[in-house]
């Protein structure tokens, strides 16, 4: 259970007041935590930026889907053996955890060992979707191994909180957005307690562009709130309908400005009043698939494109697990769909529009992955006609064919983590187009703890892996293998298991890209910087 925000604090005050004192009889033992096994201070960096930016990551979804989806907490004041747990509900050996085996292997059946802490011999993994993979001190390390911004992407989705049979918390997607915001402020503070007091902690989150660029002169990490949700404002729609208005985006837009978000998607997994989405494959479609019925009253509508821009491809229909399937109406199917490539036939709607203009008038960065073909172009034509720099895609989730006028307006991209050389790849193909426009610096966006897959170890890598111990893009950090408890991870048999191999996997990049890669990459965090001011100097 997630503690009430009176006794966090308190809690943050009491180790805070422990550090200031020093050694006495009194104080308690400190709680059993994550090693970072990185040696070296992180140096300031003063315009231009040097480092990278991850530019999608959910910090605090552990908290979304009703609380009880995901397992673990990226923080807890009693240390690594309260926050690095199972859900109760996967135990004694996971048959029960249908969510993880279905994402995991396709199949509602399956086991893994539950404990965590010490021992971790099943999780965390690159693809177990449902185990905590951004543990505060695995956080940390990333920091250390030349991470300075994060965009963490406060999620929520109302219909999956609604299908997942336990949860603890409301699945009020406004509701849920506000408590992850709220402990993305308390992580901040326990940094802090951990450092020695307010303001000395070297995780900060940032409302402005001036500012992140004063946390990270400091040596530190820029933390930027964003929003990837189904239903903004309650904005679902039923069989077209919609259930919100204008004024209800106005005053949804002003709170979550004043929460401190600055980054937002329109639409995200499901069809609603704003805007139709970008088709999830797979297995994991056929539950969104589900869920948009679900939400919307409709199974997504498609249709064989025409131009060379297209949706993800709808697999064909495949089974539901039985805690899936109840949820169909009675007599009612998995629907059939034209020939492939497959277009979504809804697009930008006059309130998805007011809402991109409303997000303009804000300085807001809008995101533009999960929008269907029809809505991004609409999308990128408003912002083309406004000048607006301020568009993000930041997981690969939109049509490549859309990169050229994201370039163009001055946007930024942050690409999905894949293996080494796949990621390599994406980059190559998309130094062509940055050249043109002069969009140096590159991004990741690797969407930990956002029911994706992180990077796996990179095949045929035993001819040329990692070694440890390595040093940070900029030679102030040496990195050697992370450990966690009894657990030591390494990064060419495990791949990107959590977040604290990032790092290990930039490493794994240089071996197979060269340093021109990577120094790339160190200009990322520069170059979402500039979208951002670009963004803050065409509001009103």
């Amino acid at each position: 259970m997630a503690r009430p925000p009176r006794l966090l604090a308190a809690a943050f005050l009491l180790i805070g007041a422990l550090a200031m004192a020093g050694t006495t009889a009194m104080s308690a033992p400190a709680p059993p935590e994550s090693e970072v096994n990185a040696t070296g201070q992180p140096p300031g960096s003063a315009a231009p930026v040097r480092g990278f930016v991850d530019g999608h990551t959910h910090l605090m979804s552990y908290e979304a889907f009703g609380g009880s989806l995901l397992c673990g907490r990226p923080f807890d004041p009693d240390g690594a053996h309260e926050a690095l747990v199972d859900c109760p509900d996967h135990l004694p050996r996971g048959e029960a955890a249908w969510f993880e085996n279905f994402t995991r292997t396709g199949s509602p059946t399956g086991t893994h060992d539950p404990v965590g802490w010490p021992t971790f011999r099943s999780w965390p993994a690159g693809d177990s979707l449902t185990h905590q993979q951004t543990y505060h001190r695995w956080v940390e390390r990333a920091w250390r191994g030349g991470l300075r911004v994060l965009v963490n992407q406060l999620v929520a989705n109302r219909q999956l909180c609604e299908i997942y049979p336990l949860k603890r918390n409301p699945c009020d997607e406004t509701a849920s957005l506000r408590l992850q915001a709220q402990r993305t402020f308390e992580l901040q503070d326990f940094v802090d307690a951990r450092a020695g007091g307010p303001g000395r902690g070297w995780f900060r989150v940032v409302r402005s562009p001036a500012e992140a660029r004063q946390v990270i002169a400091a040596g530190n990490l820029a933390v930027v709130l964003g929003v990837e949700t189904s239903e903004p404002f309650g904005c679902r729609q039923t069989l077209g309908i919609p259930h919100c208005t204008r004024a209800q985006i106005d005053r949804g837009l002003d709170e979550l400005h004043a929460l401190g978000v600055r980054s937002m998607f329109v639409c995200h997994k499901y069809d609603n009043a704003l805007c139709g989405v970008r088709f999830d494959s797979g297995t994991q479609g056929v539950i969104v698939n589900l869920g948009n019925l679900l939400s919307s009253g409709r199974f997504w509508t498609a249709r064989t494109c025409t131009g060379p821009e297209h949706d993800n491809t709808i697999e064909k229909a495949g089974t539901l697990p039985p805690e899936l399937a109840r949820f169909l109406p009675g007599g009612v199917g998995l629907p059939l769909y034209p020939p492939a490539p497959h277009c979504n036939t809804r697009g930008l709607t006059s309130l998805g529009a007011h809402m991109v203009e409303g997000m303009m008038e804000r300085g807001m960065l809008v995101e533009i992955d999960h929008m269907s073909v029809k809505a991004a172009d609409r999308t990128l034509g408003l912002l083309e006609a406004a000048g607006y720099p301020g568009v993000v895609s930041s997981h690969s989730w939109t049509d490549p064919g859309f990169l050229r006028r994201i370039y163009r307006l001055g946007g930024m991209v942050t690409a999905y983590g894949h293996h080494a050389e796949e990621f390599a790849e994406t980059w190559r193909r998309s130094e062509p187009l940055r050249a043109e426009f002069g969009r140096p610096g590159y991004g990741y966006g690797l969407d930990a703890n956002g029911l994706g897959p992180l990077p796996p170890a990179r095949p045929g890598n035993a001819g040329n892996p990692v070694t440890y111990p390595f040093t940070s893009f900029d030679g102030a950090v040496t990195l050697d293998r992370q450990r966690t408890g009894e657990r030591v991870w390494d990064v060419n048999t495990d791949g990107v298991a959590h977040y604290g191999l990032v790092p290990d996997w930039i490493e794994d990049i240089r071996i197979v890209a060269g340093d021109e890669l990577v120094q790339d990459m160190a200009a990322g965090a520069e170059a979402y910087l500039r979208t951002w001011e670009g963004a803050v100097s065409q509001a009103p």
